[in-house]
Formats: structure tokens, C-alpha cells, sequence
């Protein structure tokens, strides 16, 4: 369970410890679930500087100056994969972290293995901050590596 923002950037910040070159992290969750509350957490566990903010009008930003580039991308007026891969990204995907806001069922071509998060808010508690939190990994890599996650008690992996 998270119960705070500042718990869900904590999150992100362990996440982003066992990322590696050409990952893809897909987000799932409501509207207001803390997505890109938690890429700012991923953002600043690689070293990006600068603001984290939603590219929900833009579609896509990369964020330079971390351990890996980080592009962020919200799929949510996204058909598919094809217009993912229409986005001419600034960064190669095969030397940066993409994590994919809305991209449950749109984007997990874009690679072998990636790292599925879904976050939800308890029944009932619409309005407050805590939020469930699943890590599905997809490979054995993602599941190596999640067993490896540094301690925190905010996520569960399945």
C-alpha cells in the first residue's frame, strides 16, 4: 500500500535502481492514480534534473542527464503500437528506460520483457492518496530483478 506521493516518487526511486538499457515500464491505473508521480520518482532515482511532467499533450519527453535516458510517454490518445513507434522519439529506446503511461495493451511490443505497474485506489477511498500498487514483470529478467528490488513495503510483485 502506498499511502502518500512522496511514498509512490520513493517507489519509482527503487524501481529505477534495477533498470537497465532498452526496458519498458507500462503504467495502468485510473485517471489520478499518481502514474506520473511515480515517473518523477523513477526520473529522479537515474539522476534526471528538470521537472517530471505529464506528456499527456505532447505525447512523448525525453529526459536527459541520468544514469539512462527516460522517455515518458502517455499513451492514452494512442491507438496502438503503430503510432507509438509514429512518435519519431528524440532517444533510442534501445539505450533508454520508456515507461508508458495508458499503455496496457498498446505498447508491450516494444519489447521481449517489460515491467508492468498497476496502481489503484482502495474501494471506498476515492478521494484519499493510498493506492495499491502491483509490479507484474513479464520475463524472467523483469522477475530476477524485481527479486532484487531494494526493501520498501509500497509494491507488491506477482
Amino acid at each position: 500500500m502506498v499511502q502518500t506521493p512522496e511514498q509512490m516518487r520513493a517507489l519509482g526511486a527503487r524501481i529505477s535502481t534495477v533498470t537497465r538499457p532498452g526496458d519498458l515500464i507500462v503504467l495502468a491505473g485510473p485517471l489520478g492514480a499518481g502514474k506520473t508521480v511515480l515517473v518523477q520518482g523513477i526520473a529522479a532515482g537515474l539522476g534526471v534534473t528538470g521537472p517530471v511532467t505529464s506528456p499527456t499533450f505532447v505525447l512523448a519527453r525525453v529526459h536527459t542527464g541520468g544514469r539512462l535516458p527516460l522517455v515518458h510517454v502517455d499513451a492514452y490518445r494512442l491507438g496502438g503500437v503503430a503510432e507509438v513507434d509514429d512518435l519519431d522519439l528524440d532517444a533510442d529506446t534501445d539505450v533508454a528506460l520508456t515507461v508508458v503511461e495508458w499503455g496496457a495493451g498498446r505498447v508491450e511490443q516494444l519489447a521481449q520483457e517489460h515491467l508492468r505497474v498497476d496502481i489503484d485506489r482502495p474501494e471506498g477511498d476515492e478521494e484519499g492518496e493510498a493506492r495499491h500498487v502491483r509490479l507484474v514483470p513479464s520475463g524472467p529478467g523483469w522477475s530476477a530483478r524485481l527479486a532484487g528490488l531494494p526493501a520498501g513495503n509500497a509494491a507488491s510483485a506477482r
